[in-house]
């Protein structure tokens, strides 16, 4: 199949990055089993590692060898990964992966096994899940200074990497999480398409950026982030990254919610302001507008109507304009990799690019 040798690349850089996690995790010392086993959650779950494995990608791309990349691959992957936990109860989700979300989880096994009310139950989920989710960005923290004492890479590549991830990064991503956060309680009309692509640049593509950035530098072990070419794989990496938040947003409305992983419509019920929903308004008749507007951001919704809803959106055409979107993203992101030379790993970056519109999980 069309996308075979991609997999099989991601899966076998996942497989270094747990192996390295499970090696790393005798470093910490935990002392609670519950918070232990939420901060592994996820990452035994079976995700996609795509941020690891891109930067690991792209640290190949440049020349580099990507054994080095490990620290910051697993510190990526780590990050993400205490943004997901924490994204999870922000936005009241019960299941992730297929499985049960962190906060879901524990506040069910404090019922279960510690015998607590459903009120204290549910607090002690979300309070294991929050806390969970600061240690893997503290662990993320911690793994990137081994670049350098592990890998003899420069340390002025190290810190700078810690910088980038801890300043710049985070706070961006913060920001366009509480963006989205704020857009779903707007006025519809209040919220514009270039918001909305701000917004999903901040929560998605800047992760991304990152990756294609720290993998360049590190495969060319330029501790200078600024550097042509480490800005051109991070600008490739950050704009797919964005592409691939509206695939996201797509796959929550029409995909199979045992690929997805989640509910499918919950966005909907989320009442988020979706490239979709912006783009299909306009032209629904006043009647199908008075329904979408009524079920958008109703978490009482029933299933008929998020399925009306999901056609509703399908025939006025804002499924398909965010697939042109998307589309358009990936296009402008390849021109970036022309100062790559031809690779196996610029291939992969490629065909990873190319997978972001046409995957369906």
């Amino acid at each position: 199949m069309k996308f075979d040798a991609l997999i099989q690349a991601v899966s076998n850089r996942q497989q270094q990055i747990k192996q390295y996690l499970s090696e790393e995790r005798n470093r910490l010392q935990f002392k609670n089993t519950h918070l232990q086993e939420a901060v592994y959650s996820y990452v035994n779950a079976g995700g996609k590692s795509l941020r690891p494995a891109v930067l690991m990608f792209a640290c190949g791309a440049v020349g580099g060898d990507e054994v080095q990349a490990l620290p910051a691959a697993a510190a990526v992957e780590l990050y993400h990964t205490f943004t997901l936990v924490h994204d999870d109860i922000i936005d009241r989700d019960e299941m992730r992966r297929g499985v049960p979300t962190v906060h879901t989880q524990f506040s069910a096994r404090a019922r279960q096994e510690m015998g607590y009310d459903a009120a204290t139950a549910e607090h002690y989920g979300l309070a294991v899940a929050i806390l969970a989710g600061d240690l893997q960005q503290g662990w993320a923290a911690s793994l990137l200074p081994d670049l350098h004492t592990t890998y003899g890479l420069p340390p002025a590549l190290a810190l700078n990497l810690v910088s980038e991830l801890f300043r710049r990064t985070q706070i961006t991503l913060i920001n366009g999480e509480t963006t989205d956060i704020l857009q779903a309680e707007l006025p519809v009309e209040a919220v514009s398409e270039a918001d909305v692509l701000n917004m999903l640049w901040e929560k998605t593509g800047i992760l991304y950026q990152f990756a294609g950035r720290a993998g360049a530098a590190i495969g060319l072990r330029e501790a200078d982030l600024n550097h042509p070419t480490v800005q051109a794989v991070g600008e490739f990496t950050g704009k797919c990254g964005t592409a691939f938040q509206i695939q996201d947003d797509i796959l929550g409305i029409v995909g199979d919610e045992k690929r997805v992983g989640k509910p499918i419509g919950s966005d909907i019920r989320e009442g988020k302001r979706t490239i979709i929903v912006l783009n299909a308004l306009p032209r629904m008749s006043e009647a199908d507008r008075d329904f979408m507007l009524k079920t958008l951001g109703n978490d009482s919704a029933s299933e008929a109507d998020i399925k009306r809803a999901t056609k509703l959106l399908d025939d006025a055409g804002g499924i398909q304009h965010a697939r042109d979107l998307s589309r358009r993203y990936i296009a402008e992101a390849i021109g970036h990799l022309e100062v790559l030379p031809p690779s196996a790993h610029k291939d992969l970056l490629l065909l990873w690019a190319d997978y972001i519109t046409e995957r369906d999980l």
